[in-house]
This record gives structure tokens, sequence and C-alpha cells, in this order.
């Protein structure tokens, strides 16, 4: 492969990881706003955000989706996978679960093995049913140490793992595809954000209103401006590892994507300063482990 072609490629893919990775420290910005509400903007501003670039770019090719009902229906259900991973993914960051949500982005690509086995007919090489059975025996050593299941990280790895295996469906690029998920959730988004009350860390909050949900404590100016850059957090990523994925082998992509979820681990131990007893690295030591082994087989696919 060409080394100015790789560069290129590992700039924008580790750039995509990079933001992701940073990026709960712009939704702890958006804390004092419930996540019921900030999904509804997420969902907004992402369309208006893709739809400016692609009308730009004069693509209006993926609004043709929509003609087939089986490519539609992949989208419709492809957009209530990112809704549920959106909202778990800024209620967890805000409730101070950093650090479960990158256990989650850390097993998603070994769901996504299970998944192309069951849905795609993908053989798994032993050292990939190594890697997971590694990964289980993880999560059940999380499960008992914490005396409860991670739901917020199977919830994300499951979300993400289906949404990728429909994206090999609907065959459209990043952007293209985000458009047409946010125009199938853009009903969600504005009920979302008509709802008269909020959800909040105390609960139901009954004088919430919309206007008090988007502007609190904070000038409208700034506010606008915070709500306007969740389409650029959204979307950016995205496009980036769109871009960086088709100049890079699978082993670089598979082995860069973990850049995310390392992140977010540092930022919910040391920035947030996040409940993780030392016991709890065990787990994740069979976690890290099993990505080694799966990082081991995308190089050597034959063992």
């Amino acid at each position: 492969m060409n080394k100015s072609v790789f560069r290129t490629g590992v700039i924008f893919t580790a750039g995509s990881f990079l933001i992701w990775g940073v990026s709960p420290l712009f939704w702890k910005l958006l804390a004092d706003i419930d996540s019921v509400h900030i999904l509804g903007y997420r969902i907004i501003s992402s369309l208006c955000y893709t739809s400016f670039i692609l009308i730009l770019n004069k693509n209006i090719k993926w609004l043709a989706i929509f003609r087939n009902p089986k490519k539609g229906a992949f989208i419709i259900l492809s957009s209530l996978l990112l809704c549920i991973n959106w909202l778990t993914y800024v209620w967890a960051i805000n409730q101070g679960y950093t650090i479960e949500v990158s256990l989650g982005y850390y097993i998603n690509p070994l769901i996504s093995i299970i998944l192309g086995l069951i849905f795609m007919r993908e053989k798994l090489s032993s050292l990939q049913w190594l890697a997971f059975g590694i990964a289980c025996l993880g999560v059940l050593t999380l499960t008992v140490l914490s005396g409860r299941l991670p739901w917020i990280s199977l919830v994300l790895a499951i979300c993400f793992g289906i949404y990728g295996l429909l994206k090999k469906r609907i065959e459209l690029s990043s952007m293209e595809s985000l458009g047409a998920e946010t125009l199938t959730a853009l009903p969600i988004g504005i009920i979302l954000l008509l709802l008269p009350h909020g959800i909040t860390s105390q609960g139901i909050n009954d004088t919430a209103s919309l206007q008090y949900a988007v502007f609190p404590d904070t000038s409208i100016g700034l506010r606008l401006i915070m709500l306007i850059l969740i389409g650029v957090i959204t979307a950016t990523p995205l496009y980036l590892f769109g871009r960086g994925a088709r100049l890079l082998p699978l082993s670089t992509v598979g082995f860069i994507q973990f850049l995310g979820p390392t992140i977010q681990f540092i930022l919910g131990y040391f920035v947030f300063g996040e409940y993780f007893p030392n016991r709890y690295f065990i787990a994740f030591a069979f976690i890290w482990l099993s990505l080694i082994v799966y990082i081991v087989s995308l190089n050597y696919k034959r063992i």
C-alpha cells in the first residue's frame, strides 16, 4: 500500500476515534439538560448538519433509498437502534458511567464477530473464538464483582453491533446513511423536544419546560452554539471514519478503534473520578486480553 494513502487513512481513522474518545467532555457540558431533550436535539441538529453537507456536494441520491421497501425498513430499524444508542450513551456519561460506556465499545467488535457468524455466515478462527470466550469471562467477572449485569455496556455494544450489521445491507456512505436515519427519526426528535416534563438525575421534573430544558442558567447564544455543535460532534467522526476505513486494512482499523474507549476509560477514571475499585481491573484485564487476541486473529486468520 502507498505510504501516503496509508498515512492519510490513519489520520482520518484516528481522528474519528479521538473525537469519539474525548466527546464525553462535551456531553458533560450539557449535563443540566435531560438526556431525552438532548436526544431530540441530536437528531435534529445531526439532520441539519448532514443534509447541509450532502446538499452542498449536490448529493441527493440517498433519498432514493426510501423507494426500496426492504432498504427503507433497514433504515427505520437502524434509526431506532441509533436513537437507543445515543440516549443510553449520553445518559450514562452524565450519570457517571463513562467507564461502563468504554467497556461497551471495547466489547463491540466481539459482538460484531458473533453477529457476522449468525447473520453473514462468516467463519470464525480459533483465535476469534478464544477472544470471544475471554471477553465473556470478563463480563461475567465484572457482573460477579459488581453484583449486577453491566447492562449499559451490553446495550451499547449490541445496539451498535446490530447497527453495523444493518449498514452492510443499506449500502450508503456514512454521511448518506446518517442523513437517512436522522430524517427517519425526525418525528421522534420533534416529539421529544415537545415533552412538557424533563427526566433529570433527581427524577421527573414537574416544572421543566422546553425553554428551561434548553437554556438553564446559560446565555441563549452560548447554549444555541452548543446545541448546534451536537450535530458536528455526531457527524464529523462518522465522516472521518468512513473516509479512513476505505484506505486501511481491516487489521489496522481494528487496532485504531480501541483508541476511543481507551480515552473514555481514562476520562472516567482520572478526570471524572468515577467509582472503580481496583478489583474491577481483573474484569477489564480479561477484556483487554481478548482484544489483543482479536487483533492477532486479524493478521493470522487461519489460526
